[in-house]
């Protein structure tokens, strides 16, 4: 007789070979089929058509529409600061006082100088009345009626010349008052009283600065391309010259989102600088709470092109492809279609589309990574325009 664990060893294998055929067979719900695809959920939206303007944007610095340096016309000891430095001051504002005592010295002196050319003048002028009525009686010679006439001659030229001389001597007394000669933002005080300051037109002492600060001006540099583009659209007729007419423009400071100061351009200078390829042009721009400096780095924008009936999409539904621009498209049967497009520059966050894309299509704006060209979606209609809180996280970097 076997043994029982003999027993055991050989009917194991037989046991699990008949499990095994067992599960092979079928059941009676029949054989599982693949799992059913999803249907991608997207949002798309129609374009927005609108009436459109390209824009060309330019960097430049913000400067002062006047600028004066306040230097002293005579020479003296400065007695007196009348501004706070900083501040705004208005034309005609007392700035400085030089002392003004030797002036009034010369003043007076100039007064005394003229009293006695009158006199002299008065003199000269009896004797030539008397020296021509005594050459009609023959009473005096020819010689001494016309040396009296032209001694009077004399004396009335050196009364217009004393006259010049007080002249002289008062504006240089009103010149010890220092006065503002324009509107504008003072800056400090470069010399302080008791020292002495240097006046005349050569190495005159600067005192201070006034920059006028409304408007202001933006000087920038526009390039060759660009120039000649302004200037054949103006030759077409499709857009202004701003050699001609005042263009509008927009300006953006550094720390500032869109374009928040409207302004012009009023100037175009007359050549190209060799040197740069570039040429100046300068804008005008309102800055009335005076928050604006000159010196500030500043973008600009100015309207480079005519007016065109465009189309609008958000920024965030354009796909790169090796260097092209597409679009999902979802048509009539609710698949997605992959639409290469030729796409203009950005404006108030909105992406424009010059080429590949219709007003009535709808276009994919949310779940673009879920779909697949020729795949059935699932799509929900939304205004293309994003929300004012969410236009920054919709551009594209």
């Amino acid at each position: 007789m076997s043994s029982p664990h003999r027993f055991s060893r050989r009917a194991l294998p037989l046991m699990a070979l008949a499990l095994a055929l067992s599960g092979c067979k079928p059941t009676a719900k029949g054989p599982a089929g693949p799992p059913q695809a999803l249907v991608p959920d997207v949002t798309v939206a129609k374009p927005l058509a609108k009436r459109l303007t390209d824009w060309d944007e330019f960097t430049g610095r913000l400067i002062a529409r006047d600028k004066v340096d306040i230097r002293a016309r005579v020479s003296g000891y400065l007695t007196e600061v009348h501004f706070k430095e900083g501040a705004e001051v208005k034309a005609g504002d007392l700035l400085f006082t030089i002392d003004p005592r030797p002036y009034e010295a010369a003043v007076q002196r100039a007064e005394a100088v003229l009293a006695q050319a009158k006199s002299n003048a008065d003199l000269a002028r009896i004797e030539a009345e008397n020296a021509s009525r005594l050459r009609q009686g023959q009473v005096i010679s020819i010689e001494e009626s016309e040396r009296r006439l032209k001694s009077s001659a004399g004396e009335q030229a050196a009364v217009r010349a004393a006259e010049a001389m007080l002249t002289a001597a008062k504006l240089d007394l009103e010149f010890t008052q220092v006065r503002a000669p324009i509107s504008g933002r003072v800056s400090d005080a470069r010399v302080t009283e008791g020292n002495l300051v240097t006046g005349g037109t050569k190495d005159a002492t600067l005192l201070t600065t006034i920059v006028e600060l409304d408007p202001i001006y933006l000087d920038f540099e526009a390039d060759e391309r660009s120039v000649l583009k302004y200037r054949e659209m103006h030759r077409s007729g499709e857009r202004k010259s701003a050699l001609f007419n005042r263009i509008p423009a927009e300006m953006s400071l550094i720390n500032e989102e869109g374009w928040p100061h409207k302004g012009e351009i009023d100037f175009v200078d007359n050549q190209l600088n060799p040197g740069t390829g570039t040429i100046r042009a300068r804008c005008v721009f309102p800055n009335e709470d005076r928050l604006m400096a000159p010196g500030f780095f500043a973008r600009v924008r100015i309207p480079g092109s005519g007016e065109y009936e465009g189309l609008l999409i958000r920024d965030s539904a354009v796909g790169d492809d090796q260097g092209s621009s597409y679009v999902w498209v979802v048509d009539a049967e609710d698949k997605a279609v992959y639409r290469p497009v030729k796409l203009g520059p950005l404006l108030d966050g909105m992406r424009v589309v010059r080429e590949g894309l219709k007003a009535e299509e709808r276009v994919v704006i949310l779940g673009l990574m879920s779909v697949r060209n020729g795949v059935k979606v699932k799509a929900t209609p939304a205004d293309m325009q994003p929300a004012a809180t969410n236009s920054s996280q919709e551009r594209r970097p």
